[in-house]
């Protein structure tokens, strides 16, 4: 039998360049662009403890706060942050502030994916922790940023590729009350973390 060889090498060719041209951007950039989309929900500010499924669960999609634009953007990539925090808390209890900060005595799929400094123990534990450089180019698309705001109240959002066309600092997205919104605020408040999560094995 005779196979055509220029033709299927024409065919896996082109479907590497399909390939390349879908799954090819590199993950920060497509958490960027979904923390992106996370601007396109009306969202209410809405904090409260509720119970919800595990794993997979989520509150009411018209409600939210600074931590479930995290959780949202990650869960677009295949990323349930509510399973996997589970699981290292679950295994490393101590090494959270669950105990220390709201006397919890055991994990609670419930809250504590969406509390921020649970999200920052455990990027800390399990991405890359970066120093808090006051150079905005050390900040990329898809990077964790946490800060403090007065009252010492945690809050978290996601660096984006847009830049602010005045300051040229790199925009992030976050929920500061407001819903989740695109701003130039990763010098606006006080930071305490920076983080680098890009999991292997995330959907391409």
């Amino acid at each position: 039998m005779h196979i055509n060889l220029t033709h299927w090498l024409g065919v896996i060719t082109l479907s590497g360049l399909i390939a390349t041209h879908c799954f090819g951007k590199p993950f920060g950039e497509r958490l960027s662009e979904a923390a992106l989309e996370r601007t396109q929900h009306a969202i209410t500010y809405d904090g409260s403890y509720q119970k919800i499924d595990y794993p997979g669960g989520d509150v009411a999609p018209n409600i939210g706060v600074c931590t479930d634009v995290v959780i949202r953007s990650y869960r677009q990539l295949g990323i349930d942050l509510q399973q996997v925090l589970h699981n290292d808390i679950r295994e490393n209890f101590a090494q959270y502030p669950s105990n220390t900060l709201w006397g919890h005595t055991r994990p609670d799929t419930n809250i504590d994916h969406r509390r921020v400094p649970n999200l920052e123990t455990f990027f800390a534990r399990n991405g890359s922790s970066l120093p808090l450089s006051n150079d905005p180019n050390d900040y990329l698309p898809g990077d964790i940023v946490s800060w403090r705001l007065s009252g010492n109240l945690p809050h978290i959002g996601i660096v984006t590729h847009k830049k602010d066309r005045v300051s040229g600092r790199p925009l992030v997205v976050h929920n500061i009350g407001m819903g989740p919104q695109l701003q130039d605020r990763i010098f606006s408040y006080t930071p305490t973390g920076h983080y680098r999560f890009n999991p292997q094995g995330s959907t391409p």
